[in-house]
């Protein structure tokens, strides 16, 4: 057996996987797909982290002259002889990426996108000395690749060079070779998201609307065209005028995450992670893989995110007791969720309730939003979660009406902990209320702590004694507690975990919360127990069993030990927004 290959972690270089030992997904089946079924500007949007830059840059080796037909042996592709030899490295090719353009400014995100497509133009220095170009042929590529002679080198385009120059490189490259043009543009909807951000995003739009409208629209240069994004561009805006960087494009081949052609080529299907597993030998994880990373439907098909599942499995191999956490927490536009915390009303804190306890929610999906219209109201905002992959469907009922769900628990890690951490926020604003609870606690106050508690209980979501939660349901009751009690500087707050990994959706529960106040010599533990049915006596039989708990595993030898003359201990019981205290106090001598 050969040596095992890496693991292809943040490489969106087909050729560098191919050539330097990285395990590749084969997708090649996307060229055989496009060349069946493409239309002359193809529009692929997809969440963060599904593959598209990875397939795009495929999609440069393959059609780009002077491709190395090795990178292709035994994929998919190579099986369709006759594509290959019409279509393999037949075609000048003009790739972009804009996922860079990112800037607090107007004026360094147009240097940016400069930059981008500078670059890319000097790929072809040959043009300056074509034979097949005349001198003001040259002279327009020249304007191309001018870098000016500042502090800091950067190419240097009018308005007017700028807007022009897609179509401009497709016209030189067309007449050098006399060969239409194949252009590829990653992430394009990137610089719009950063201007709407950061204040802009007027002169953006104009910006790439022109640069766009030349080049993909009645441009006798071009093959094809291929653009990948986040979210499609509205066509207008209802009240606004027309701002759509698509405007008057009739070619376009607009493919979402709710069509049914390419489904499979974003993201890993089943039967792809398996054989992953198998590879390296982790074959017993799938199970754990699948709960974590699994779950999304793009149109027919069910795919895992690659990016998590190529990183689980990467340290499953360092590690073979390695838990799965959430690795879109860092790598992906989690803002959104802020945002949609701030702007819910009640009945939108119900349903991400139903949402967070594994149901679904009923909801229009708007797939043709504009970048100033997001975050307008609470309805764009369920477009924007789904389009971004927080959500999936799980049932189309009409043509833009569809059943949402949380895809996995990857996912519903991340709203939960964007939810305690929206919520520590609000509590936060209300310092008289948090000191209230806690000299409740302090005082063995039970009843007024139980008032208080209820009460932030009922501006929060609550749990339900459902599949997805199992048995970590108290979990999430000590989030609430640990965000409350830190905001009380004087107290040393410590948790410590039973077993298995910290974490809210993590497979085990808190044994405790220890508060220790030095200056008033006071000790606090708390124990909280998650009651199944909610009645007053199950609620009450629950705190209980804390109580009895805190007393079996002598919870206070550790305050005893730093000399804490004053204990109080406390069993909470809750179920969904309700809660039940009781306490009991020791004095120590």
């Amino acid at each position: 057996m050969g040596e095992t290959v890496k693991l292809p972690i943040g490489i969106e270089s087909f050729e560098e996987i191919r050539t330097r030992g990285f395990y590749y997904v084969d997708k090649t089946g996307l060229i055989g797909e496009l060349l069946d079924n493409w239309g002359k500007v193809n529009l692929f949007t997809r969440p963060r982290r599904f593959g598209k830059s990875l397939n795009m840059n495929m999609l440069k080796y393959f059609f780009e002259y002077g491709c190395d037909s090795a990178l292709f042996a035994g994929l998919e592709i190579s099986r369709e002889k006759r594509k290959c030899e019409q279509y393999m490295g037949k075609f000048p090719v003009i790739s972009v990426t804009l996922k860079g353009v990112s800037a607090g400014t107007y004026g360094t995100a147009r240097n940016m996108l400069c930059s981008v497509i500078g670059n890319e133009a000097l790929r072809f220095r040959f043009l300056a000395e074509s034979d097949r170009l005349d001198e003001e042929e040259k002279e327009r590529y020249r304007q191309l690749v001018t870098i000016g002679t500042g502090g800091e080198a950067q190419f240097i385009m009018s308005d007017d060079v700028l807007m022009d120059s897609l179509l401009t490189l497709c016209r030189l490259l067309h007449r050098h070779y006399s060969q239409k043009v194949i252009l590829l543009i990653d992430e394009y909807d990137v610089p719009l998201d950063k201007a709407q951000q950061y204040g802009y995003y007027d002169e953006m739009v104009s910006l790439i609307r022109n640069l766009f409208s030349q080049s993909l629209k009645s441009n006798a240069s071009l093959e094809f065209a291929v653009l990948t994004g986040c979210l499609r561009i509205a066509m207008s805006s209802a009240g606004r005028h027309m701002e759509s960087i698509f405007s008057g494009l009739n070619n376009l081949n607009a493919l979402s995450i709710v069509n049914i052609r390419f489904d499979e080529y974003f993201g890993f299907t089943d039967r792809e992670v398996r054989e992953m597993l198998k590879y390296y030998g982790l074959e017993a994880y799938h199970e754990t893989v699948r709960t974590w990373y699994d779950g999304y439907q793009f149109g027919n098909a069910q795919v895992y995110c690659p990016w998590d599942v190529v990183n689980y499995c990467a340290e499953l191999r360092s590690d073979g007791q390695a838990f799965p956490r959430a690795f879109w927490m860092n790598s992906s536009e989690n803002d959104i969720l802020r945002k949609f915390l701030q702007e819910a009303r009640p009945g939108t804190r119900r349903e991400l309730e139903d949402l967070v306890n594994g149901e679904g929610v009923v909801k229009r999906i708007n797939q043709e939003l504009t970048y100033r219209d997001l975050y307008e109201n609470t309805d764009n905002l369920w477009s924007v979660l789904f389009s971004a992959g927080y959500l999936t469907q799980r049932e189309r009922l009409d043509t833009d009406t569809y059943r949402l769900v949380i895809p996995n628990q990857e996912i519903r890690q991340i709203f939960i902990e964007k939810i305690l951490e929206w919520f520590r926020e609000e509590a936060g604003k209300d310092i008289l209320k948090l000191n209230a609870f806690c000299m409740a606690l302090a005082k063995g106050d039970a009843e007024t702590a139980e008032k208080y508690f209820c009460s932030y209980l009922m501006k929060t979501i609550s749990i339900r004694d459902t599949g997805v939660w199992k048995n970590r349901k108290e979990n999430f009751y000590y989030e609430i507690f640990l965000g409350l009690l830190g905001h009380q500087e004087e107290w040393y707050v410590k948790s410590n975990v039973q077993s298995g990994p910290r974490g809210i959706l993590a497979d085990t529960w808190y044994s405790d919360i220890l508060v220790e106040s030095e200056e008033e010599s006071l000790g606090i533990v708390i124990v909280v127990r998650y009651s199944e049915e909610g009645d007053p006596e199950n609620m009450e039989k629950r705190c209980g069993e804390a109580l009895e708990q805190i007393e079996r595993m002598d919870y206070e030898d550790r305050l005893r030990e730093n000399g804490i003359e004053k204990i109080l201990k406390y069993g909470f019981a809750c179920h969904r927004k309700k809660c039940r205290v009781k306490c009991a106090k020791k004095l120590l001598t």
